[in-house]
C-alpha cells in the first residue's frame, strides 16, 4: 500500500493538490526551456522529484499537461477579455484593449516565469511560448474575429479571415519581439501593434463586389 493511503482523507486530498501543482510547475519550466516538441514526459518528471508512477496517477502524456497549463491561462483571461467585450467599444478601441490585454498577460508569464530561475541567472532563455500563453493568444485571434466578422461599430467591411490573420500575425510577432526587450515596454508595443493593425484596416475598402471582374 503507497504511502498516500495511510494519510487521512484531509492529508489526502493535500497531497494530491501538491503533486499536481508540483507537476504543473515543473511542466511550466519544462516547455519553457526546451519547447513544447524537445520536452519529454521524463524531462518533466525529473523536475519534480516525484516518482513515474505518481505522475501517471494524474496525468497520462505531456498533451494532458500542456493542455492543463493552457486550460488555466484561458480561465486566468478569459474574465478579462469578457470585460472589454462588454464595454461596447469601437471598434478600434476593442482592438487596442484587446492587444494591450494580451500583451500585459503575456510579459506578466514571463516575469512570474523568471522569477522561478536559479538566482544569479542573468538572462534566462524562455523557447518560445509557455502554454497559457498560447491559451491566451487562441483567445485573442477568436476574439477578434468574430468581432471582425460581426463588423461591428465601424469595422471595414472586407474578407473577416485575412482581416484576422493580418491582425493575429502583427500582434504575436511583435508580442514575441516586445518579450525580447529589456525592460519590456507593454505600451509602446501595443501602440506600434494597434498603429500597423489600425492603417493596414483604414486601407481596405469599405464595399465588396462579389461579381466585379478582372
Amino acid at each position: 500500500m503507497s504511502e498516500v493511503a495511510y494519510l487521512n482523507p484531509g492529508k489526502r486530498e493535500q497531497t494530491k493538490v501538491a503533486n499536481r501543482q508540483a507537476i504543473l510547475d515543473a511542466a511550466r519550466e519544462v516547455f519553457g526551456e526546451l519547447g513544447y516538441d524537445t520536452a519529454t514526459v521524463r524531462d518533466i518528471i525529473r523536475r519534480t522529484g516525484l516518482a513515474a508512477g505518481t505522475f501517471y496517477n494524474y496525468y497520462r502524456s505531456k498533451e494532458e499537461v500542456f493542455a492543463a497549463l493552457a486550460d488555466d491561462g484561458a480561465r486566468r483571461f478569459a474574465p478579462i477579455l469578457k470585460g472589454l467585450r462588454g464595454k461596447g467599444y469601437s471598434f478600434e478601441d476593442f482592438v487596442h484593449s484587446a492587444i494591450s490585454a494580451y500583451f500585459g498577460f503575456i510579459a506578466e508569464e514571463q516575469r512570474t516565469w523568471i522569477e522561478r530561475r536559479p538566482a544569479g541567472e542573468p538572462h534566462p532563455h524562455v523557447h518560445g511560448e509557455t502554454p497559457e500563453m498560447a491559451a491566451v493568444f487562441a483567445e485573442i485571434r477568436d476574439a477578434l474575429a468574430e468581432d471582425i466578422a460581426e463588423r461591428r461599430k465601424g469595422a471595414p467591411f472586407a474578407d473577416p479571415d485575412y482581416m484576422a490573420a493580418a491582425c493575429i500575425a502583427i500582434a504575436r510577432d511583435v508580442g514575441e519581439k516586445m518579450l525580447e526587450r529589456r525592460p519590456v515596454d507593454t505600451k509602446g508595443a501595443a501602440d506600434f501593434a494597434v498603429a500597423m493593425i489600425l492603417g493596414g484596416l483604414k486601407g481596405l475598402p469599405k464595399t465588396v463586389d462579389s461579381g466585379a471582374q478582372d
